[in-house]
């Protein structure tokens, strides 16, 4: 049987499950209702080593394997709250591997390594209000001006928007180029003319904080650029494939742990004389609901090999057939989710309903995975380009 994973891997997700269940856990009711939680969350994961494990040394990393930021995504939906997941996902995982691809070691060293640390909270700045999964639609500028460049624009659906030290931006250089006119640049929050315009209110995912961004005249030395002007949309188009990845990881392990709770629900729950879970009609739909999880787990983990092996063995940009993969994960995750969620909610009766259960609250967090990243719709178009269809 294949087994990617380490007696070091092991230790390192026993690290991060304590750090779900005993440290997030307990305040996940708190920070859901608050909308946000502290940003002390942040420098713990960077203390206990989570942000950077796989990221290399020189880096501010441990320089270890992508296997690593799978045992943290599937464990850190034990914190019994998603929001507080893909905000440290979102840091580890989002908005920081373009800095360690691209990077200077000036660059690293005022960004990647402080966010590694949980000293400085990023950011991914690509969506806008009237671009989402059209990424080559956004109409943010960056126009250079002597040694700096002067970015004007919007930005929309940012996690860790309202307390990010930085954004990892996307922005056009080259309006009239289209998609193949966009550079990434690394823009300090604290940067005059930089503003959040608003807090966006989630129907799910409410302990982390989503933000609407402004920037008018925001001026940046062009060293702050990340990479090759006017490739940016290329190497977005690389960085997706992490985010998309690790999105599919997390979700997988979150509908197990749904599956978990409404069995254990189910033994206690009694009707018409027996506990529910003995009902046949449901033991088959748990049945159904398992068999396309682990069909689905080892899809990602197949998928999984193909990106470390790519990435972190051969240390090149991932095949096309590769990418082809990993939105064809997102897609079926996304369905997958979403069927487990409804179907544990329903078993659930009534109480599914009350927030008092974990299940509602998990019901809302899953949808966005057919959103975020990248809509289905938008995945089926990818997939049936690269089909030649």
């Amino acid at each position: 049987m294949f087994q990617p994973f380490s007696e070091e891997h092991a230790e390192f997700r026993k690290t991060v499950r304590a750090f779900a269940e005993k440290e997030l856990a307990p305040h996940v009711e708190e920070w859901e209702e608050s909308g946000c939680f502290p940003n002390s969350v942040f420098k713990r994961a960077g203390e206990l080593g989570i942000l950077g494990a796989h990221f290399p040394e020189e880096h501010g990393g441990a320089g270890l394997d992508y296997w690593f930021s799978v045992a943290k995504a599937e464990e850190l939906p034990r914190s019994k709250s998603a929001g507080v997941g893909m905000g440290l996902l979102v840091q580890s995982d989002m908005a920081t591997p373009v800095i360690s691809d691209l990077g200077t070691p000036e660059q690293i060293d005022e960004f990647l390594k402080p966010a590694l640390a949980g000293d400085k909270i990023a950011s991914l700045g690509v969506s806008e209000p009237a671009a989402g999964s059209d990424v080559a639609g956004i109409k943010t500028v960056a126009k250079k001006d002597g040694s700096d460049y002067v970015i004007n624009g919007q930005k929309t659906f940012i996690t860790n928007g309202t307390r990010a030290d930085f954004i990892t931006l996307l922005a056009k250089t080259n309006p009239d180029a289209g998609a193949h006119g966009c550079s990434f640049f690394l823009v300090p929050t604290k940067t005059k003319g930089f503003g959040v315009a608003k807090a966006l209110k989630k129907i799910g995912n409410k302990s982390s904080d989503t933000a609407e961004l402004f920037l008018e005249d925001v001026r940046i030395p062009a060293r702050y650029r990340l990479g090759e002007e006017n490739m940016g949309f290329m190497y977005l188009m690389q960085n997706f494939q992490t985010e998309r990845l690790v999105a599919g990881v997390s979700a997988v392990s979150g509908a197990f742990l749904m599956i978990e709770d409404a069995i254990a629900y189910g033994r206690e729950r009694t009707t018409f004389g027996k506990p529910i879970i003995k009902r046949e009609v449901w033991q088959h739909k748990f049945v159904d609901l398992l068999t396309k999880l682990e069909a689905a787990k080892a899809y990602v983990y197949q998928t999984v090999d193909r990106y470390n092996h790519e990435r972190y063995v051969l240390k090149q940009p991932l095949s096309m057939e590769t990418v082809k993969h990993i939105s064809m994960i997102k897609i079926l995750v996304g369905d997958v989710a979403s069927e487990v969620a409804d179907t544990c909610l329903q078993f659930h009766g009534g109480w599914g309903y009350i927030e008092d259960y974990r299940i509602a609250r998990a019901w809302r967090d899953q949808r966005l995975l057919r959103i975020g990243g990248g809509t289905t719709e938008t995945m089926k178009y990818y997939v049936a380009k690269l089909l030649g269809l």
